[in-house]
C-alpha cells in the first residue's frame, strides 16, 4: 500500500461545517517517559516536534452531543495561540492547515482517528470563487 503513516487531508474534509475552539492549548503528555513527579511533553513520531492538544466542537449539525467534542493535536516548537475571541459569539471559530488523520481501534473496538495539524488559525473568508469564472 503507498500511504504510510497519517493521512493528509483538507480542513474542509474534515470540518465541512467549521469548528470551534471550547477549551484551552494544552501541552500533550508522553506517558512512557514521564514519571510521577515529572511531565515530559510528548513529541511527534515523525518530525519530532513537541505535541500539543486543543479540544474543538465540530459544528457538522447532524452529529449526536457525544460526537461533537474532538481534540485536536498541534505540532509546534512553542505553544500555539488560538485566534481572538469573536464579539457575540460564545465560542471562538478556528481552522487547522497542515492536517493529517490516523486511523486507530479504540478501546471500545471502534474506528477512530487521531487529528494532528501544523497551524491554527482564525477562519478565513466564507466567500469562495465562482467555479464558472475562467482565470485569465
Amino acid at each position: 500500500m503507498a500511504i504510510q503513516g497519517p493521512i493528509p487531508v483538507t480542513f474542509a474534509q474534515v470540518f465541512p461545517h467549521g469548528c470551534y475552539t471550547v477549551g484551552e492549548v494544552e501541552p500533550v503528555k508522553d506517558f512512557e517517559a514521564s514519571t510521577n513527579g515529572r511531565f515530559v511533553q510528548s513529541r511527534d513520531k515523525q518530525t519530532g516536534e513537541l505535541v500539543w492538544q486543543i479540544p474543538v466542537m465540530d459544528a457538522d449539525p447532524s452529529l449526536k452531543a457525544a460526537q461533537k467534542t474532538v481534540a485536536v493535536k498541534i505540532l509546534s516548537p512553542v505553544q500555539p495561540v488560538p485566534p481572538a475571541p469573536v464579539a457575540g459569539l460564545p465560542f471562538t471559530p478556528v481552522e487547522f492547515d497542515g492536517l493529517t488523520v490516523t486511523p486507530y481501534v479504540n478501546g471500545a473496538g471502534r474506528l477512530a482517528y487521531s487529528i494532528k495539524a501544523r497551524q491554527m488559525l482564525a477562519p478565513r473568508s466564507s466567500t469562495k470563487p465562482n467555479s464558472k469564472e475562467v482565470a485569465a
